[in-house]
């Protein structure tokens, strides 16, 4: 899709029964590939669609959309430059793109006090979250950046330019955690890694991919079986990557998970988010696979950075924001056959052993307390 074209779509356009299919999540549109760039008018799209106005309406809040991130106290744009320049690297998370760029934000403004600078700040964040209302990590990002940077009282009795200084300073630091996260992640991981064990991988992550990388950069020998993945075949290019590294790797058909269970040592899962309860929210395949595991007594690693911890607390598969993805079955589907396209699945903390985070290794159990202190 080219820059331009993409512009002028609505990533996540309001869900219409009468309309067909619904609409598919633009975090699941750019997944295997995290080069699209956002500009101001899909941003303020986004903004618009998602308020839900009349088509008049909706342009003058698009403006206004757009204005709120390229803010009177910017320079012109720093926020969304710098979120495509982060997108732009296929290492780089959206979410990390986000924390960027709210860092970018703080360090262009021009306001004048503390409460302008929160309230600029408060409007990029938003305005970065609306651009995929679907995406867990990035609205967890956004948010946790807000408490990180803002949460002391100190900041108030303090001359306006030393408390932008702090601001630009925490900003940066949380940003520079983020970047770490999955190389941290690696190094906590070795010690569940052991010389001729099998892993089995769902679909492509590359927090999973870069403790895996380390593994075998450290001489471990070990094999991996990767899940297909489908619809998106994700796995496939899972498999690529393990490959090129000289890992021993066997692609599985989705549906031969129990089939193969009893070769596995363990199972190495990302995610999409992490949730109150200690489950983690994660591409549609995850529950079955861990309910799997649990019943044959294999241990689920979850390898997940902290910006992913999100407060939500879904009680059952549905009770969660939905995200599409198409569904491409290779032959006709024949009319009047409903298609499930809900792109993630979420996996309750009993069928999960550790998760493996840039803050340690946690129990599901202990996740809870972890966000209160992310927080506070």
């Amino acid at each position: 899709m080219e820059p331009h074209a993409a512009a002028a779509q609505n990533p996540n356009p309001t869900p219409n029964a009468s309309a067909g299919p619904p609409p598919i999540s633009a975090y699941y549109q750019t997944r295997a590939e995290h080069h699209a760039v956002v500009s101001s008018d899909w941003l303020a799209h986004a903004a618009a669609a998602a308020a839900s106005l009349p088509e008049a309406d909706a342009a003058a809040a698009a403006d206004d959309s757009a204005a709120s991130l390229l803010s009177p106290g910017s320079n012109g744009g720093g926020g969304i430059e710098e979120f495509n320049f982060w997108r732009r690297k296929p290492e780089a998370a959206e979410a990390v793109a986000a924390i960027m760029a709210l860092a970018a934000v703080i360090r262009s403004s021009r306001a004048t006090t503390m409460m302008e600078l929160e309230i600029e700040l408060k409007k990029a964040s938003d305005k970065l979250k609306s651009w995929d209302a679907t995406s867990i990590s990035l609205s967890a990002a956004c948010d946790l950046f807000m408490r990180f940077v803002t949460r002391t009282s100190h900041l108030e009795h303090e001359k306006f330019d030393a408390a932008k200084s702090r601001l630009i300073e925490r900003g940066e630091k949380f940003g520079e955690i983020s970047l770490k996260a999955r190389k941290t992640i690696a190094m906590l991981s070795q010690d569940f890694i052991s010389d001729a064990c099998t892993i089995l991988v769902h679909g492509y992550s590359r927090v999973v991919l870069e403790v895996l990388k380390l593994a075998a950069s450290n001489r471990k020998l070990f094999r991996v079986l990767c899940t297909e993945g489908r619809p998106d075949r994700t796995g496939l290019r899972m498999s690529n990557e393990l490959a090129a590294l000289g890992i021993p790797v066997k692609v599985l058909i989705d549906s031969a998970v129990a089939y193969s269970m009893d070769e596995v040592d363990m199972v190495f899962v990302g995610a999409d988010g992490v949730v109150e309860s200690g489950g983690i929210i994660n591409m549609m395949g995850t529950y079955q696979i861990a309910l799997v595991a649990q019943s044959m007594n294999k241990p689920v690693y979850v390898a997940a950075e902290s910006y992913k911890f999100a407060r939500l607390y879904p009680l059952d598969q549905k009770d969660m924001t939905p995200a599409h993805r198409p569904i491409d079955f290779g032959v006709p589907i024949p009319a009047g056959v409903e298609v499930e396209t809900s792109a993630r699945d979420y996996t309750p903390p009993q069928y999960l052993t550790l998760l493996l985070t840039d803050l340690g290794v946690l129990t599901p159990s202990v996740v809870s307390d972890e966000l209160i202190q992310l927080y506070l």
